[in-house]
């Protein structure tokens, strides 16, 4: 697989798992663990989500600005994990939200989850830079022995960030197992029992909203479904605080987990920094005088690169904003609309990366025959045919909501145990959504970041990955609209939107081809 590769590539990938693998775990479990530990809303607990998510693409930008500027690379991405690590044993304390505290504690939250970001933002983008460096110095390599070598080196970006991408998802397969796990663990010790609606339930309960005898029939049941012995409890209070804090202490406990994955990908980082490069360390010490007419080519080259680079960026906002809607309304969908019973929400995460890892390499077939044979499609249309095949995922969703005739999720939460039981979806819904979605995500996200190694400046390599991140900040931000709609909108309404937002921006982008080709050439 690195075979004719950098040598760099595989160090670079494996401190790249590690960290991911780290923060999966959290990223799987974020928006329902806000919502159980402190009883909030969807809307709420995705709006948070929105902002943290998005913070760590802005900051990604602030992270590529540091580097740039103190060129050094090395050093940033290694304080970056340790930020990390830090925000993650804050993430591990395993402290009881109540009406006195919870305040504070959703501040200390949102503390430890800004550290993550921050420290995300100095490690992700400048690791992304070093790896586009690796082959700006493969290709200089190559460009020495003559033109035929330099192609066959130029072909080899895009599946070299391709792997890289492969083993992001390695440790994002892992991770959605891990607090799930820790949590049904937890719960057994306690005599307790895995129920992903009555987090919600017990927090109506203890804040009175439970008035009608209804709503205090629906709880018993779900009671009684969620104790070993199977019996309802005479102080049901107790009992809901009891079993709202051994429920997110099983969470708290994962963390660690996180904890301990950021300290390992620092050290192979340290380990092996050594053999990565540089970015722009070289055009830096290179002193040449240059002519009014070729500085002036040179600045309109660089013009033209970054229009190009902010075309595409504007782009990828709504591929991103409608991919990343796992860790969101997807979530919510697969905690209410699929039998979960079996299976806990948060671990249907990993079909993503699963299918990242196997797809991968037949995707990276496919690119590599058309090459061979003179078809070779060029990242700019990849992106295109990308946001297409997103609109896909949805499109599939739609049919399947309108056919299950789905309401809004407020409306079928509203229903009976026996009704909404009836009409959950069965698993293959999750798989073939994500299958589609993890397809058009091989088709961008790894392209994309060749994409940007290609049109940024020597010197602003960093800033420019940053960029690439930010613009994935922006669609992050949109997040808390997904599950507005879902919670208000007939499900089958709400898929049809982010389908129409797909093919709008495979619109845009299949326009602008034929420009963003000849600026990448």
């Amino acid at each position: 697989m690195f075979k004719n590769h950098p040598k760099g590539l595989l160090a670079a990938a494996l401190s790249n798992m590690g960290e991911r693998f780290g923060y999966y775990i959290m990223n799987a479990v974020l928006t329902l663990f806000l919502c159980s530990k402190f009883g909030l809303s969807d809307a709420t607990g995705a709006l948070i989500y929105s902002i943290f998510y998005s913070g760590i693409y802005v900051l990604s930008l602030v992270g590529g600005i540091i580097a740039d500027r103190t060129q050094n690379y090395k050093t940033t991405i290694m304080s970056g994990l340790v930020v990390m690590a830090l925000g993650y044993v804050l993430l591990s304390i395993p402290i009881l939200a109540t009406p006195d505290n919870k305040v504070g504690l959703l501040a200390l939250t949102c503390g430890a989850l800004f550290m993550i970001a921050f420290g995300n933002g100095l490690f992700k983008g400048n690791l992304q830079a070093i790896v586009g460096q690796m082959y700006d110095n493969f290709e200089a390599e190559a460009a020495k022995e003559g033109p035929a070598a330099l192609a066959q080196a130029k072909e080899k970006r895009d599946s070299g960030f391709q792997i890289f991408y492969v083993f992001i998802n390695v440790g994002g397969l892992i991770a959605p197992f891990v607090a799930p796990l820790l949590r049904g663990w937890w719960l057994k010790v306690n005599g307790l029992i895995y129920n992903s609606s009555l987090p919600a339930l017990c927090h109506d309960f203890l804040n009175g909203n439970l008035t009608s005898s209804e709503d205090m029939i629906k709880l018993a049941e779900v009671v009684k479904a969620s104790t070993v012995n199977g019996l309802v409890p005479g102080d049901m209070a107790a009992f809901c605080t009891n079993y709202l804090d051994v429920f997110n202490s099983g969470i708290h406990y994962s963390f660690l987990a996180s904890v301990a994955a950021m300290l390992i990908s620092l050290v192979i980082f340290i380990a092996t920094k050594k053999i990565f490069p540089n970015p722009g360390k070289k055009e830096a010490k290179e002193v040449v005088n240059y002519t009014a007419e070729e500085k002036q080519a040179m600045a309109t080259e660089i013009k033209q690169r970054m229009y190009a680079l902010f075309a595409v960026l504007g782009v990828v906002i709504f591929f991103w904003f409608s991919f990343h809607q796992n860790g969101a309304s997807l979530s919510l969908f697969a905690r209410d609309f699929v039998d979960t019973s079996k299976v806990a929400p948060e671990i249907w995460q990993a079909v993503n990366p699963f299918f990242v890892i196997t797809l991968t390499p037949l995707i990276m077939w496919f690119f590599a025959r058309l090459a061979r044979k003179g078809k070779e499609i060029s990242t700019p249309r990849k992106i295109a045919i990308g946001m297409g095949i997103a609109g896909t995922a949805y499109l599939f969703l739609a049919i399947y909501s309108y056919i299950q005739g789905y309401p809004s999720a407020e409306e079928f939460k509203a229903m009976d145990i026996a009704a909404q039981t009836a009409a959950k979806a069965g698993w293959w819904v999750l798989i073939a959504t994500y299958f589609f979605l993890t397809v058009a995500e091989l088709f961008i996200s790894p392209l994309g970041l060749s994409f940007v190694s290609k049109v940024a400046p020597k010197n602003l390599q960093g800033l420019c990955q940053g960029l690439w991140l930010c613009a994935t900040a922006i669609g992050n931000l949109m997040l808390w609209v997904g599950p507005i709609m879902y919670n208000k909108m007939a499900l089958g309404t709400c898929w049809t939107v982010f389908l129409v937002l797909c093919l709008i921006s495979m619109g845009v982008m299949f326009g602008m081809v034929k420009w963003l080709e000849r600026v990448t050439k």
